[in-house]
């Protein structure tokens, strides 16, 4: 049996990635993440993410590019994350985050990002220090 997904966005604007914090459950609530969500039936990891993003901060996006790699949440569980340009829409934290920030390169680090979300994170920044557009 293959592992279920959870994909998530590197959210990039104006050499800033969105970082947002987990409101629930309790054990990740007040921690931040590349937001995203569980990937249903039928989806691709694409259409998953823009379904996620529209229900979680009310933007529409558009999936650019997987990041290299997957990590595990849980056994049974993975974490894709992709490079996601805002296509319209301010992203408003509607549902499991209770603020939302935009980090330049060197600002990253101020947030506690959960574990798995830092290879990501740190893949997204090395992206926008190398100038890779979103």
């Amino acid at each position: 049996m293959s592992d279920s997904v959870v994909v998530a966005g590197a959210v990039l604007d104006g050499g800033r990635l969105l970082a947002a914090r987990r409101s629930a459950p309790p054990e990740l609530a007040g921690r931040w993440e590349l937001p995203g969500g569980k990937l249903e039936p039928g989806e691709t990891g694409e259409q998953a993410l823009v379904r996620e993003l529209r229900e979680e901060l009310g933007v529409e996006a558009e999936p650019l590019e997987r990041l290299p790699g997957e990590w595990p949440l849980r056994p049974g569980l993975v974490l894709r994350v992709w490079t996601v340009r805002l296509l319209s829409g301010v992203p408003r934290p509607l549902e499991d985050h209770d603020d939302l920030r935009w980090l330049a390169p060197g600002e990253t680090d101020t947030v506690d990002w959960l574990d798995q979300d830092r290879p990501a994170v740190a893949e997204a920044v090395r992206r926008l220090r190398d100038g890779s557009r979103a």
